[in-house]
C-alpha cells in the first residue's frame, strides 16, 4: 500500500489529483489536507503529517500573482518556507516530495521552449518565491524530491481561464484576449494522470515539466473554448498586454520543454488541443 499526502488538496489539481490516486484502492490510501487542515509554514506539524506516508504531493501554494507583489514576504513564506518544510519532513519520513512549481520561474523573453535545466529568472514576486521553493526544497531532500513545473492550469473544479471565457461569451458574444503571450494550457486531470504515472515508475528526484504538448497564445486557448461551445473563433479579438496592464509581468513565452520525460523513459503529456476537448466534454461544457 502506497500511502499518499496530498496538500493543498480542496483546489483544483488537489482535487484532481485525490479522484486519480482513488483509482486503485487497496494498492493507494490517501490523506487530503486543506489550508485549515495542515499550516505547511509550521515545520512541526509538517513532520507530524507526513510520518507514516511515502508520497507528498505539495499541491499548496500562494498562487496571487499581483497580489505577490505588495507581499512578497506571504508568499515567500508558503511557497519557499513550506515547500521547505515539506521536503525536510518527507526526509524524515523517507518520502517521495513532488513539488509543483511553475513557469514563472523563468523571465519569458527566450524565444524556444525552456528547458528542464534553463536557470532561473523570475521577473516577478510571485516567480521569485516559487524559484526559490524549488532550491529550498531541493537543499533539504536532495534524493527524493520532483520538482514538476506546470503553467495554464484549468480543470472542472475552481476558477480558470476557461471557465471565464465561457461566461463572458455567453454573456457578451465576443471576447477580446491577449495574443502576444505564448504557453500550454494544461488540464489538471492530465497532470494529475501524469504525477502518478511518474511515480509508478519509480522515479525519485528529477526536475520536469508537466504541462499538455504544443503551444498557443491566450487568444488560441479563447478561440479554440468560442470553438467548441459552438461559437465562431472570429468572434475572439486579439489585443496586446499593453492593452490590459497587469501589477505583476507575466512571461511572454510560457512554453516548457518536455525532453526530461524520455530521458526517464516516460512519455510526455498529450497535445493541448484534445484535452480541452476532453475536459469540457467531461465537465459536461462542450453544446
Amino acid at each position: 500500500m502506497t500511502r499518499y499526502l496530498i496538500t493543498g488538496a480542496h483546489g483544483s489539481l488537489g482535487r484532481d489529483l485525490q479522484a486519480t490516486v482513488a483509482v486503485a484502492p487497496g494498492t493507494r490510501s490517501v490523506t487530503a489536507l486543506g489550508r485549515a487542515e495542515l499550516d505547511i509554514t509550521d515545520p512541526a506539524a509538517c513532520r507530524a503529517v507526513v510520518a507514516d506516508h511515502d508520497v507528498v504531493l505539495n499541491a499548496a501554494a500562494y498562487t496571487a500573482v499581483d497580489a505577490a507583489e505588495d507581499d512578497e514576504e506571504a508568499a515567500h513564506l508558503v511557497n519557499a518556507i513550506g515547500a521547505e518544510n515539506l521536503a525536510a519532513a518527507s526526509r524524515t519520513a523517507g518520502a517521495v516530495l513532488v513539488q509543483y512549481s511553475t513557469d514563472y520561474v523563468f523571465d519569458g523573453r527566450q524565444t524556444e521552449p525552456y528547458a528542464e535545466d534553463t536557470p532561473h529568472s523570475p521577473v516577478s514576486a510571485y516567480g521569485r518565491t516559487k524559484a526559490e521553493g524549488e532550491r529550498r526544497a531541493r537543499a533539504a531532500h536532495p534524493d527524493g524530491t520532483i520538482v514538476l513545473r506546470t503553467a495554464w492550469l484549468y480543470g472542472e473544479h475552481g476558477p480558470s481561464f476557461v471557465r471565464t471565457m465561457m461566461r463572458l461569451y455567453r454573456e457578451r458574444g465576443t471576447l477580446a484576449v491577449v495574443d502576444d503571450q505564448h504557453g500550454q494550457p494544461t488540464w489538471t486531470r492530465d497532470l494529475a494522470d501524469q504525477t502518478i504515472r511518474m511515480l509508478d515508475s519509480g522515479l525519485r528526484s528529477a526536475t520536469l515539466h508537466g504541462t499538455n504538448s504544443g503551444a498557443t497564445s491566450w487568444h488560441g486557448f479563447a478561440q479554440a473554448i468560442v470553438e467548441n461551445l459552438g461559437g465562431d473563433p472570429a468572434d475572439v479579438t486579439p489585443v496586446t498586454s499593453a492593452d490590459y496592464p497587469r501589477r505583476a509581468p507575466r512571461p511572454a513565452n510560457s512554453v516548457l520543454s518536455h525532453d526530461g520525460w524520455q530521458q526517464h523513459g516516460l512519455t510526455p503529456m498529450r497535445a493541448w488541443r484534445p484535452a480541452l476537448d476532453s475536459a469540457m466534454t467531461t465537465a459536461g461544457w462542450m453544446t
